[in-house]
């Protein structure tokens, strides 16, 4: 004979039944983290082809079986990696410039590009990642550039647009622009190698990423900091020397 629960015994059911769900949740997007975290690292050192979903799940530490839950092909993982990047350029833009911020074109832009940098410092690995699918012909690349950079270039180009006719940039195609900024906050992860040999500087140095930004801030953006907070050449260059000198 079956016996109905009580109202207080479902209740406490449900109770007891919300605190695992999300704890589950929790242990659900800490592992899709993880992965997504792995697979940049994979795809941007060998590039989709040579990439394997079986080489990502022991980065992780994962078993085969829970990457191909989460993602089932190496093509889904792949452009769940390349959303996920996007998606986090997208908040950093929403904190920095948000949409009913009283900023102007120039101040907007300086912000949303600074996130890109901000970015790209943190994660090296994201400018190798772009780069190995950068051949015409790659249906990765095709979808990329309709799927997600194409709504971040429309947002952008208005903008660059605007600053244009109030005479605070160049009169060039905007999208040139906006490349020649990509490359400038891609310079350090695509540099950073080459720099720790030529000059003993280490790329991802806080006060090596800030002097870089300070150069593109004031050479694009016509920054003018405060007396008091602008370091003068001659400081920066003191400190660039003295990491040299710690790493000799």
């Amino acid at each position: 004979m079956r016996i109905k629960a009580s109202t207080g015994e479902r209740t406490r059911s449900k109770a007891g039944a919300a605190p695992r769900q999300r704890a589950e949740q929790q242990r659900s997007q800490a592992t899709r983290a993880a992965i997504l975290r792995a697979a940049l690292d994979e795809f941007a050192e060998k590039g989709f082809e040579a990439a394997s979903i079986r080489s990502i799940a022991e980065r992780t530490g994962f078993q085969h079986p829970v990457i191909t839950y989460h993602y089932p092909t190496k093509d889904q993982l792949w452009r769940a990696v390349a959303e996920d990047t996007f998606e986090r350029i997208r908040e950093a833009w929403d904190q920095r410039a948000r949409g009913d911020a009283d900023l102007s074109p120039l101040e907007r832009l300086r912000a949303e590009y600074h996130a890109v940098f901000r970015h790209t410092v943190a994660f090296p690995e994201f400018h190798r990642f772009m780069r190995q699918e950068a051949s015409n012909g790659n249906p990765r690349l095709h979808w990329v550039a309709k799927t997600v950079l194409k709504p971040l270039i429309d947002r952008l180009l208005p903008q660059i647009e605007a600053a244009q006719k109030q005479g605070v940039l160049p009169r060039v195609d905007p999208i040139l622009f906006h490349y020649m900024m990509i490359s400038l906050t891609a310079a350090l992860s695509e540099f950073g190698p080459e720099m720790r040999i030529t000059r003993r500087l280490e790329a991802e140095h806080s006060e090596v990423v800030d002097a870089f930004w300070k150069l593109v801030d004031t050479t694009v953006f016509a920054a003018r900091a405060p007396a008091d907070k602008l370091r003068s050449p001659r400081d920066a260059k003191a400190t660039i020397t003295r990491q040299r000198r710690q790493r000799a």
